[in-house]
């Protein structure tokens, strides 16, 4: 794998985890660290990177900040993914109802931050998630 993958969280039992599996796999491109993103930001600089995911984190207060973010470290014709459990009260795990995202507000989000869709409609990520693909305007 080429790059550098940064993984972001605010919770340190993540990060450690995620640095944990990353060593375990012989994945040495991977950079955990514990960030709260909605008050600072990642620290990576402007168009530094070609790939952001924004998974399971859109449920926050503000979730436009993690949007604009996500643009702005990324480089023109970058890609951004967002993954969030499905809109859908069956579903077994993740937040309450209450604070899940619908599609529709995470597409929003992500147009207002200046990104195109590049589906028309959310991809189903079985079993209990769903995916929204974009790219940055240049």
């Amino acid at each position: 794998m080429r790059g550098t993958v940064h993984a972001f969280d605010v919770d340190p039992a993540t990060v450690i985890a995620t640095r944990t599996r990353a060593e375990a796999r012989g994945r040495h491109n991977v950079v955990a660290r514990q960030r709260d993103l909605m008050a600072g930001g990642t620290g990576l600089p402007d168009g530094s990177a070609g790939y952001a995911m924004l998974f399971n984190i859109l449920h926050c207060e503000h979730p436009g900040v993690l949007s604009r973010e996500a643009w702005r470290v990324l480089v023109p014709g970058g890609a951004l993914a967002i993954m969030h459990w499905n809109f859908d009260p069956s579903t077994p795990r993740g937040p309450s109802m209450s604070i899940r995202p619908r599609p529709e507000r995470c597409r929003a989000w992500a147009l207002e931050a200046g990104f195109e869709a590049e589906e028309p409609h959310p991809v189903d990520l079985p079993p209990y998630r769903y995916g929204l693909p974009f790219r940055r305007r240049t």
